[in-house]
């Protein structure tokens, strides 16, 4: 087969650099290689402990084969670069997009740059395997110039856009270029993480092609056949010059993790700080068999036709019916190994009792606490409290209530939830409004915005199913009436008299929104 020719560097690097420029403005603080003792220090957000000052410009420049690098001279909480190793169809862009959903939901501001759409901008039209070949130097070119658009988007986000980590989704299976990438975070005062992903079961690898890469850019025909056939080529075409991490001598001074055979082993080597330690624990939790995660609120509760908060109501006739329309529901499933879990308050209990199988009780999957408003009507708190009425519809997600719980508290308490049904098979949650409002921004990737106002209705089943890069998602609503608890984002009216206030929307009717 002939080599496929490139389009010429020109036109392809200009197609390149035209998209980023419509992607985004793109500034350099960084020039000059002398700075200021003003324009060295600047001040920078980030979502969990210590508000610091960091280097923003270059520091000195190594070679790219000294390994010793001096990873103290980083300021502790330094961006994070997250650095993706290994051939192809080894589950890196499913770890990159997985790791990035969770650290965006504990609040840390997360961003995955993947070098197969750089390569796509700047070479219109896939042919073949022979792209990737070793001695195609043109092509070898294009690719290195790719990378180096990214990492100058990375050093963007990181620096300019308040991002905190970054993920580069690529091969990187080179010495070359991960030295390249090495000296890259030397001079931005970056911390770097590497994830290899080393896999040898045929059977995986030739899932993972027929699940993802058929559907790829690169195939637009989508015939199942030619897609194995040239990206089995394609992987090849990696394997002669792939090096992977040596711990023990090469690369033994590097922070990495090895993920071998999805999940069978770990090697954990140098790890730096508390962040790295959490995407550790993270990626030794997660797998990738088939299982669905059914999550639901309780039935229907007594506080909830009194339009109450909070508190430890028992169920309502309707909520009760609900629960056997429940066990009605699983039996029809038919699931194997169902574990079910519940909060410990009575309306989740009573909802569980009435399946017939074992459950499980955790306290973190309590509702969210509502402090001094616990057991109030919403009328209530406006008139009684109608400032913090106010500010809860002004910030919902990071208002916390008086002696109570934030949506951001909730969230870093549900933490060891997510981590163990990612562990899991399948499993019912059965649990709150907040509580599953929570989980389902987990899952489906939604921000802290729309966070508070997902809306979770009583007595329907979200039932999710882990997909190749993302979760689909099904909604069954039980043949029960139940009361409305969903109260929408408040639009913005007439000022309070009190400065700084806003008049928040007025609901009527039974309205449990927490």
């Amino acid at each position: 087969m002939g080599r496929e020719e490139p389009a010429p560097m020109s036109k392809v690097m200009r197609s390149l650099f035209l998209w980023r420029k419509a992607s985004r403005r793109h500034k350099d603080h960084c020039s000059s290689a002398s700075c200021t003792l003003d324009s060295f220090c600047v001040p920078r957000q980030v979502s969990y402990p210590l508000d610091i000052i960091r280097p923003a410009c270059p520091v000195r420049l190594i070679s790219a084969n000294e390994h010793s690098r001096t990873w103290a001279s980083y300021m502790t909480n330094s961006p994070t670069l997250i650095v993706m190793i290994g051939l192809p169809a080894r589950g890196k862009t499913y770890v990159s997009k997985k790791l990035t959903r969770y650290l965006n939901w504990i609040g840390v501001p997360t961003k995955v740059f993947n070098l197969g759409v750089y390569r796509r901008e700047a070479v219109k039209s896939y042919k073949s395997y022979d792209f990737f070949r070793h001695d195609n130097e043109e092509a070898m070119k294009i690719r290195k110039q790719c990378a180096l658009v990214a990492l100058e988007d990375v050093k963007a986000y990181l620096t300019e856009e308040n991002g905190q980590i970054a993920v580069f989704d690529a091969t990187n299976t080179t010495r070359e270029r991960r030295d390249m990438i090495l000296n890259f975070a030397e001079q931005n005062a970056f911390k770097v993480f590497f994830v290899e992903s080393v896999c040898d079961d045929p059977d995986v690898i030739a899932a993972n092609i027929l699940e993802v890469k058929v559907s790829s850019p690169d195939y637009p025909e989508r015939n199942r056949e030619n897609v194995m056939e040239d990206f089995l080529k394609r992987i090849e075409c990696y394997k002669v010059t792939y090096r992977p991490l040596d711990p023990d001598n090469y690369d033994k001074d590097l922070s990495f993790i090895k993920v071998i055979n999805v999940g069978q082993r770990f090697l954990v080597n140098r790890v730096q700080d508390y962040i790295q330690s959490k995407i550790v624990y993270y990626l030794m939790n997660i797998h990738v068999q088939p299982r669905t995660i059914y999550l639901c609120r309780h039935g229907e509760s007594e506080f909830n036709l009194l339009g109450k908060i909070g508190g430890d109501s028992g169920l309502s006739v309707r909520g009760k019916q609900f629960a056997q329309a429940l066990r009605k529901f699983l039996e029809e499933q038919e699931i194997t190994d169902l574990k079910v879990w519940t909060s410990q308050l009575k309306r989740t209990i009573q909802t569980a009792e009435s399946l017939g199988v074992p459950y499980e009780q955790w306290k973190i999957l309590n509702e969210i606490d509502a402090g001094v408003c616990e057991e109030m009507t919403y009328a209530e708190i406006e008139k009684r409290y109608p400032e913090e009425f106010a500010l809860r519809d002004q910030e919902k997600y990071l208002y916390r209530y008086p002696g109570g719980e934030s949506y951001q508290d909730l969230v870093q308490r549900l933490e060891p939830v997510i981590m163990e049904l990612e562990r899991q098979g399948n499993v019912l949650v059965i649990s709150h409004q907040a509580v599953m409002r929570c989980l389902l921004a987990y899952f489906l990737d939604k921000g802290a915005d729309e966070l508070p106002y997902l809306r979770c209705p009583l007595h329907t089943i979200f039932k999710l199913t882990p997909v190749a890069y993302g979760c689909k998602v099904e909604t069954v609503k039980l043949n029960v009436e139940a009361v409305n608890t969903h109260r929408d984002k408040p639009t913005p009216g007439p000022a309070r008299a009190s400065p700084g206030y806003r008049t928040s929307t007025k609901y009527s009717g039974a309205c449990k929104c927490t």
